[in-house]
This record gives structure tokens, sequence and C-alpha cells, in this order.
């Protein structure tokens, strides 16, 4: 069995396993001391601008202390996974599954590793994991599937997010406790109780915006106007001629027609008369028929300019 395991390169990986949780807990110990001093100075200056009434700077200094003090809750916990699995690591070598009692343990260490980048040994374990386990293992940790056993206060305590006002407010007010400040959070909390606007999915609340009508929608096409037709114009009135000096004529003549319609004889005179009525009538019509093409040609070319 121990060949096979060489064979697969799986049987190599008890003393360096050791070795990398051991760097690692030293690790983590070291940056927690200086996390724990970085903290405390932190905590104070923002006490110091609470008390000096700058608190817009203690709202955005706050953020930071957060972070920082789940980092340090994140680090403690592996720690303690780190450790463990350290003290039963014969066991890992001596079973081709993960068991039971350390799934949790290796599944957060896996998934932790490439979120600490202070910690590269953490790394080097999940390799070698992903040596005994196979790959699948490794993905099952990092996505968070089901069937994985991550440590949910780890996944929450690196996950990266802005913490909610009632967080921050909570933290300042520790804060100020701590360094015994009398300070009016009225101000910080109507801050923290304004919705922030998203700046990347527009704001939430959207205005109400008064429909308009489908009678007074008009479609893309309905822009250009299309030239009418002769039954969207509507009838087309004839110009009526003006009543000249050869429309009198014209009616003088008619009357002369109905005085000899009578009986009475007609004489040359009126034979010219009628001639020249026939003549301006004629003239009439002419007029008439050139001021309706002209109104035409009127409409057509504003039509033109309408859809141009």
């Amino acid at each position: 069995m121990s060949l096979l395991n060489q064979i697969f390169n799986r049987g190599l990986i008890g003393p360096k396993c050791k070795t990398c949780l051991t760097l690692a807990i030293s690790r983590i110990k070291l940056l927690q001391n200086k996390r724990d001093t970085q903290l405390k100075l932190m905590r104070k200056e923002i006490a110091q601008f609470l008390q000096s009434g700058q608190e817009p700077i203690a709202r955005i200094r706050v953020e930071h202390v957060i972070r920082e003090q789940n980092i340090w809750a994140a680090y403690e916990i592996l720690e303690m996974f780190c450790e463990f699995v350290l003290a039963r690591v014969p066991i890992i070598e001596s079973q081709r599954e993960c068991p039971l009692e350390l799934k949790e343990a290796v599944a957060s260490i896996i998934f932790a590793a490439p979120r600490c980048s202070d910690l590269p040994d953490l790394l080097t374990v999940r390799n070698l994991f992903g040596t005994k386990y196979g790959k699948e293992f490794i993905l099952a940790a990092s996505e968070l599937r089901p069937d994985t056993s991550v440590n949910r206060t780890i996944i929450e305590k690196l996950s990266v997010y802005t913490p909610s006002g009632e967080v921050k407010l909570n933290v300042l007010k520790e804060i100020a406790q701590e360094y015994n400040i009398l300070w009016d959070s009225s101000k910080t909390e109507a801050e923290f109780k304004k919705m922030p606007e998203d700046l990347l999915n527009g704001p939430k609340q959207i205005s109400t915006v008064t429909q308009i009508p489908e009678s007074h929608k008009e479609s893309p096409k309905a822009v250009h106007h299309e030239p009418l037709t002769g039954s969207q114009r509507g009838p087309v009135h004839p110009v009526q001629p003006l009543k000249t000096g050869a429309t009198t004529v014209s009616m003088s003549a008619t009357k002369s027609k109905e005085v000899s319609a009578e009986g009475r004889p007609v004489s040359s005179e009126s034979i010219d008369v009628l001639e020249k009525a026939r003549a301006a009538i004629a003239a009439a019509n002419r007029a008439s028929s050139a001021a309706r093409a002209a109104a035409q040609l009127v409409d057509l070319s504003l039509n033109e300019k309408v859809i141009s």
C-alpha cells in the first residue's frame, strides 16, 4: 500500500505537511500580536476623532477596524484548525479519504488559504491536500458546495463586504465607552440610516413617471410626414372667378339672350356684345384653371418640405 501511495505521490505529504502547518501556526501567532497592536492604535485614533467632533472621519476609519477584527477572529480559528490537523497527520496518511472528524478543519484551511495572502504556508498545505484527495475535493471546498463542511465563521469573517450601519454604530459606541467619551451618536445614527445610492446598478427607488396615453404616442415612422392624398386633404374647392368687367358683360349678354328669346329683334351691336362676353368667359375659365394649378403646386411643395 505504501508503494502505491508513493507511485501516486500520496504517501509523501506527512513530513512536509507537518512542517508547513508548524510554520503557519507560528506565523499566525506573530501576525496576531502585530494586529493586536495595530487595532489598539486604530481604536485610540477613532476615540480622538469622536472626542474632537470629527465624526465623518471616524465613520470611515471604523470600517478598517471592523475588517481587521474579522481577520483576527478568522486567524484565531485557523490556528486551532492547524493545530488539530497537525496532531492527526498520521491518520491522514493512513486513510485514503478524508476522515469525518477532520473534514471541517481540512475544508476550512483549503477555503482560507487563497484568502490569506500573509500566510503562504497554508497554500502549500492546500496543494498537499489536493495531491492527497484530488482536485474535486479542493474545488468543492473553494466553491462552498453543499457537501463541504467549511466553518461558517471563517466564511463570514473572510468575506469581502461593507459592514452594515448597525455594526459600525455598535463598534463606535464600544470605542467611546472604552475610552470614557461622552459622545452623542444621534448624527451618526441618522447618517447610517440613509440609504446609499447604488452607483453601479442605479437607484433602488425609481420615481413614478406619468405614462403617455396611447393616443398621444407616435411611432418613429410617424415623424416623417407622408404626402397627403386627395382623400386625406379633403375636397378641393375650385377657385371662384373674380367678378370682373368680363363677368358683368357675360351677365348682360345672358340677359340679352333672354330678351331675344322673348321674340324681340336682335341688333348687330348686341351680337358684338355677345362675342365679347363669350371671350371674357373663356378668359375667366382659363384664369380659374391656372389658379387651381398654382394652388396644387403650392400644396406639393409644402409637403416635400415637411418630408425633407
